[in-house]
């Protein structure tokens, strides 16, 4: 008895048929120009059943790395053996990408500002827009982020440990580290559980780069996940060392203010007290050491050459062995 055809799927005012591949548009506003603001999606809907999954990248404007990790991982998707639907977002927050802003105009975090209002502020709008049409359609999803604030990081997954089939993914992800965290109100992560989702925030590189490193272990890692979930097959001589297990971590701060110069890198093994580097004046002289305050890994770390006293600098994740 022949099988019936997997169904359509339908997102917006589109249906992308089985084994098709299709660009979309989801209206968010209209410019005083009079041009209109879309969210770009692409979505891949496989000929064979299988789980529905979101992948994102830049709801933070100012995050370029994880728009490379969509298109890398779309691009190597073929839709006629795929299994499943994947909906890939390079953009979230168009508007903040467009002029290298990590907020939109007026200045609200987006990944504060979910679930959102169909009538709200133009973040609550691009909040609910997301949520009702990606989210709310899929089981899975990964949230592509880099640092912040001239801050660079060490590729991580960031996660809801406690859950046990949040941690199967994140280990099938095999970044360097997990990292267990909280959800906060408004954000992505807390609204799609509140709607059943399981959701990734990879963190990798710096913000407003093009970080190499962080592109590939993020392609990659999305690669393994889709895998571990069935909707391609395994990836061929991938052996991938488990991810270091941090429960908890925290930013070693600047007991003074100069010019910084880090002697720790990223992935750094460091123990209580062991120097990270050092604080000099204009004129070369040392005015302070910088010490690690726990033993861990350098999972993140600042990039801006001047501190002042109090400013966060290097970012240590207390791992499991």
């Amino acid at each position: 008895m022949a099988r019936s055809p997997r169904p359509s799927f339908e997102i917006g005012t589109v249906r992308v048929r089985p084994g098709r591949r299709q660009a979309l548009s989801l209206p968010i506003t209209r410019l005083v120009t009079g041009a209109d603001v879309d969210l770009p999606v692409r979505v891949v809907h496989g000929r064979e059943e299988g789980p529905t999954v979101w992948i994102d990248a830049a709801i933070h404007g100012d995050e370029a790395v994880g728009v490379e990790v969509v298109r890398q991982v779309v691009a190597g998707l073929d839709a006629k053996t795929f299994r499943g639907t994947l909906i890939a977002v390079p953009i979230v927050n168009v508007l903040g990408f467009m002029n290298g802003d990590r907020y939109l105009p007026d200045r609200r975090d987006l990944n504060r500002s979910f679930p959102g209002s169909p009538r709200g502020s133009l973040a609550g709008r691009i909040a609910h827009l997301f949520l009702n049409e990606v989210v709310a359609r899929c089981e899975v999803g990964i949230d592509l982020h880099t640092g912040s604030d001239r801050r660079t990081n060490l590729p991580q997954i960031r996660a809801d440990l406690e859950d046990p089939r949040t941690r199967e993914l994140a280990g099938a992800f095999a970044a360097p580290v997990m990292l267990h965290a909280r959800l906060r109100d408004g954000s992505l992560r807390y609204a799609a559980r509140e709607r059943g989702a399981k959701v990734l925030l990879y963190e990798a590189g710096e913000a407003w780069r093009m970080d190499g490193w962080a592109v590939d272990a993020g392609v990659l890692g999305v690669r393994r996940v889709l895998a571990h979930l069935g909707m391609t097959d395994p990836l061929e001589d991938d052996a991938p060392e488990p991810s270091l297990v941090s429960w908890r971590s925290g930013w070693v701060r600047a007991r003074g203010t100069g010019m910084l110069h880090l002697e720790s890198r990223l992935g750094d093994r460091v123990s209580k007290g062991d120097r990270l580097g050092g604080l000099f004046d204009s004129f070369g002289k040392r005015v302070r050491l910088v010490h690690a305050d726990r033993d861990g890994i350098v999972i993140g770390r600042t990039e801006a050459p001047l501190v002042n006293s109090g400013d966060a600098v290097v970012h240590l994740g207390e791992v499991e062995g």
